[in-house]
Parts: structure tokens; C-alpha cells; sequence
């Protein structure tokens, strides 16, 4: 039984703010041991529920924040960016299960630091619908034939992914009260959730199936500039749909993926344009 963890940052309890999840705010550090302990209850509940391999692939933003000389050394580490295949980064076909520990909901509506793979991108849409990372993640690991087992953060996203994915086990860590506002779980009490949570799933991988992947994936983007959208309709295959939306249909969900993190690198070029002279040395 080989098991697959991304962990991300915004949804794990204790943390709402944006002076958290971003290197150099005063709550960084704090907010780097909070997510070390969840992803450390869920490599423990993936060993107690009978795993006997796990990848931990640092998801969120940097993609090191996880303090490595904390973390179980019964699990191997994925860490540092870029990474190809993002957040997904390291899951193949061998891995029996996926869990996906920290999770947030999607930008363009409600929930604690909600957004889709960058805070640049006002929404992402796959085939008309807004869309999260969990949702696109679980595409990957369904197109490798990999389910998603189990998903922790706040309360719009596990209900999210409760309607979404066939079988999966949700763990609530907090509730969202505004963009960055939470009632949240105490961290201890999240962390004994989550190793449960993940024993159940581990134990009942049988009993869980593989997101079904779409015949059509046709990626929208809202860039956060008009600039951003000009630089990124010079991709191939890229259409302007808007002044600001991008799009584009894509054969698989790694390509997705792939335009996902191409877009989000022009975005930022696309801001440092519009500052103009001020943004000069």
C-alpha cells in the first residue's frame, strides 16, 4: 500500500490570516509547525491504517515551508518549486490512494484564504464550473487511476469535496468566517481528527474510486491585468474570451495543470508591468 499526501497550508486549523501563509509575516513560523503536525497526523494515520510507503509533497506557495527536522522519517519528502506537476508533484500509478491535508476552497467565493492555485487569478474555471486545486489535483490522480481518499480544511471545501469525490473522508478543521476569518479546531484536537481520518480512509481504499475524468477540459482563467491576459494569449491554443479571461482546451489534466502554472508566472509579470516606472530600480 503506497500512500500519497499533498499538503497545503490555508486549511489547516489555526491559521486564516494572510500574515500566516506568506515567508516573512510575523504568524509564518508558528504556521509552518501547525502544518508540520497535520501533515505528521496524517502520515501516522496512513501508517496506522496499513501503509507501507508515504510521499509528502510540500504543497503551499514555495512549496518548503514543512519543517523538515520535524517531520515523521518513516515519509519520504517532495519539497521546493517549480515542480511540473505542482501539487500533484511525485503521484504516479503505484500509489494506491491520495489524501490531501490543509485544503481550501476555491477563489471567486466564500472560504478561509479561498483561491485556485494563485491569489493573482480572480477566478478558474474548468468547463464553465469554478473550480479548487483539490478539484484539479483529483483529476491528476484520476487520470492515473488514483482516488482520493481523504481531505482536510475548512468547511467549504470538505463540503466540496464530500458531493464531489466518490467516498472520500472529510475532516473539518475549522469554519470559515470571511475571507480570513476562522473558527478553528484547537491544532491538537485537528491533529487527532486527521490521523483518524486518515486511518479510515487507508483502511477503506478499496471502497473508494478514482475521480471520473471529463471528455471535454476547457480551462478558463481570469487574469488579474489586461497585460497578464495579452502575455498569456501568446501561448499557443490560447483564446481571449475577455479583457481579463483566458482560455483554452487542453487534452489532459497534467496539461491543465501546466497552463495553470505557465498563467500564473505571466500574471505576475503582468503586475510588475502595470506598476510601471515605480516598479524600477
Amino acid at each position: 500500500m503506497q500512500v500519497y499526501i499533498s499538503v497545503d497550508m490555508e486549511g489547516v486549523a489555526g491559521i486564516a490570516t494572510m500574515d500566516q501563509i506568506v515567508r516573512g509575516g510575523h504568524g509564518y513560523p508558528a504556521a509552518q509547525r501547525l502544518m508540520t503536525a497535520e501533515a505528521n497526523a496524517a502520515i501516522a494515520g496512513a501508517f496506522d491504517g496499513g501503509a507501507d510507503a508515504v510521499l509528502v509533497n510540500d504543497s503551499h506557495g514555495t512549496m518548503d515551508n514543512l519543517v523538515h527536522g520535524d517531520l515523521d522519517p518513516r515519509a519520504r519528502l517532495l519539497f521546493g518549486t517549480p515542480k511540473l506537476n505542482c501539487m500533484a508533484e511525485g503521484l504516479t500509478a503505484e500509489h494506491d490512494l491520495a489524501l490531501f491535508v490543509g485544503y481550501h476552497a476555491p477563489g471567486g467565493g466564500p472560504g478561509v484564504l479561498a483561491h485556485t492555485f494563485s491569489g493573482y487569478f480572480h477566478e478558474v474555471r474548468l468547463n464553465g464550473a469554478r473550480v479548487s486545486e483539490a478539484e484539479v489535483n483529483a483529476l491528476q490522480a484520476g487520470a492515473l487511476g488514483v482516488p482520493v481518499g481523504l481531505v482536510t480544511g475548512d468547511d467549504v471545501i470538505t463540503g466540496l469535496a464530500a458531493s464531489t469525490f466518490p467516498g472520500v473522508t472529510t475532516v473539518q478543521t475549522k469554519r470559515a468566517h470571511g475571507f480570513s476569518a476562522a473558527n478553528s479546531m484547537a491544532p491538537s484536537a485537528a491533529a487527532d481528527a486527521i490521523r483518524e481520518g486518515a486511518i479510515r480512509a487507508v483502511r477503506g481504499a478499496d471502497s473508494v474510486r478514482p475521480v471520473a475524468i471529463p471528455e471535454q477540459l476547457r480551462l478558463a482563467i481570469d487574469m488579474p491585468t489586461i497585460t497578464a491576459a495579452e502575455l498569456a494569449e501568446a501561448i499557443p491554443g490560447v483564446r481571449r474570451t475577455s479583457a481579463h479571461t483566458i482560455e483554452r482546451d487542453l487534452a489532459c489534466p497534467d496539461e491543465v495543470v501546466g497552463l495553470i502554472v505557465v498563467a500564473y508566472q505571466l500574471a505576475n509579470a503582468g503586475l510588475r508591468a502595470s506598476l510601471g516606472p515605480l516598479n524600477r530600480q
